[in-house]
């Protein structure tokens, strides 16, 4: 089992963190741990290669959660989560996971626990995929391929309105259940990402503890949204729009960013 996005925020109050300098990426290779490779894991990191004597490893575990979706646990050895450290050198036995449903990327993973919310796994999903990755996003590997641990969907998967959906092998229900409706949000910021360019100009979003947010956000390129302090994570597929819900619960200026462009998009002001 395991807590969904964020295993590791910072503290309520705690000013937020970046994840690397202005100017850099995520895909910059640093350190000089193992042997980065020309291939990659498949969504674009490179690998980096170490023996398999003391490499990482990582299992998964998951069972059904009786309000929605699943718990996942991962049991890893030779691997210690580094949260405060992303988006730095790769030191050995140090980072973090990213979580896939049937090869798409849902979260990236700070701790061995994790929630996922039946809302993100499409009906007839058949895997879920963790894999390892160092501080510097590159993707830890041993003999050419990524340290990863894959789990079959087999039965049913419970929602929020106390319905269900299945994956393969599981009967199918009699009826489409309704999909549940989400809280609103108190406010909603509506952004574009186009040729690397964000509109409106990225600036501030002021909020009162307490308060739903809708991030709304149309990027003509796949990328990933990221909420520093929240350590909420959102999938953007390329030219279609894609909405996290987040509830500002912690005080403090957090900025909101993508991963593979590396955008500013806005700063929530949470009083």
């Amino acid at each position: 089992m395991l807590l969904f996005l964020g295993g590791a925020a910072t503290g309520c109050g705690e000013p937020a963190t970046t994840h690397h300098k202005p100017g850099t990426t995520h895909q910059e290779a640093s350190g000089d741990v193992g042997t980065l490779l020309t291939g990659d894991d498949g969504t674009g990191h490179r690998l980096r290669e170490v023996p398999s004597d003391g490499a990482p490893q990582v299992q998964l575990a998951l069972r059904p959660d009786a309000e929605d979706g699943l718990n996942l646990h991962l049991t890893v050895r030779n691997f210690r989560f580094t949260p405060d450290s992303v988006g730095g050198a790769a030191l050995l036995g140090s980072g973090h996971a990213h979580l896939e449903v049937d090869d798409r990327q849902i979260a990236r993973l700070y701790g061995p626990w994790f929630h996922l919310p039946a809302a993100q796994v499409p009906q007839g999903a058949r895997t879920l995929t963790v894999r390892l990755y160092a501080d510097d996003h590159t993707a830890w590997a041993v003999a050419g391929k990524p340290i990863e641990a894959t789990t079959p969907l087999t039965g049913a998967i419970a929602t929020p309105g106390g319905h269900t959906h299945t994956g393969p092998g599981s009967p199918a229900p009699s009826a489409p259940a309704p999909a549940p409706t989400a809280p609103a949000a108190d406010r909603t910021v509506t952004i574009t990402v186009r040729d690397g360019k964000v509109t409106p100009a990225p600036g501030r979003t002021e909020l009162k503890r307490g308060e739903r947010v809708a991030l709304r956000v149309t990027s003509d390129r796949a990328d990933t949204l990221h909420v520093h302090g929240y350590d909420k994570e959102l999938a953007l597929p390329a030219g279609r729009e894609a909405t996290l819900l987040l509830t500002a619960d912690r005080s403090g200026l957090f900025e909101v960013e993508t991963h593979e462009s590396g955008l500013v998009l806005t700063q929530l002001l949470v009083r």
